[in-house]
């Protein structure tokens, strides 16, 4: 009854009910590697997506000023007057960006020679909190439709502005 074979049966049962040592430690070091990898790419391509939110405020900022002045005849440097609530500077989006300056300048009308100068705004969005760790850490808009961008990017006005 009890035969050689059912012995060798038993120990090849029980051998094949977990893992070794050896094969934990595999794959841990296989998911440490793949999350060494995936964890910083993960991280770069969220501040990248959150550049939106203070490209979008920009544009359609500089899109209110336009109609403001189409009304008035004038810019302004008041956010209320373009239909926005709060103070100067201002979070933006998902609060990732924020208006840190809204520039002004008045025409000034011809004397003399001089044809005058006409009208302009400059619009600036600087990262906050998170975000400061992105290569563009700030995007600016002025009247004449110029998209710059500043940051530790090396060519950060075609990289940030994409």
């Amino acid at each position: 009854m009890n035969s050689p074979f059912s012995a060798l049966r038993r120990r090849s049962r029980t051998k094949a009910l977990g893992f070794s040592l050896v094969e934990l430690v595999v794959t841990m070091s296989i998911l440490a590697i793949l999350a060494a990898i995936a964890i910083p790419s993960y991280s770069t391509y969220v501040l990248k997506s959150h550049r939106t939110d203070a490209q979008t405020a920009l544009l359609d900022m500089a899109s209110m000023e336009e109609r403001y002045f189409s009304t008035n005849n004038t810019y302004s440097a008041n956010p209320s007057d373009l239909g926005y609530t709060g103070p100067v500077a201002f979070s933006i989006g998902s609060g990732y960006y924020q208006i840190t300056a809204i520039t002004v300048v008045p025409a000034t009308p011809p004397a003399g020679v001089n044809n005058g100068t006409p009208a302009t705004y400059t619009f600036t969005a600087t990262a906050i909190g998170n975000q400061t760790k992105d290569v563009c850490s700030t995007f600016t808009v002025n009247s004449a439709g110029q998209q710059t961008a500043t940051g530790s990017d090396p060519n950060p006005n075609v990289d940030c502005w994409q």
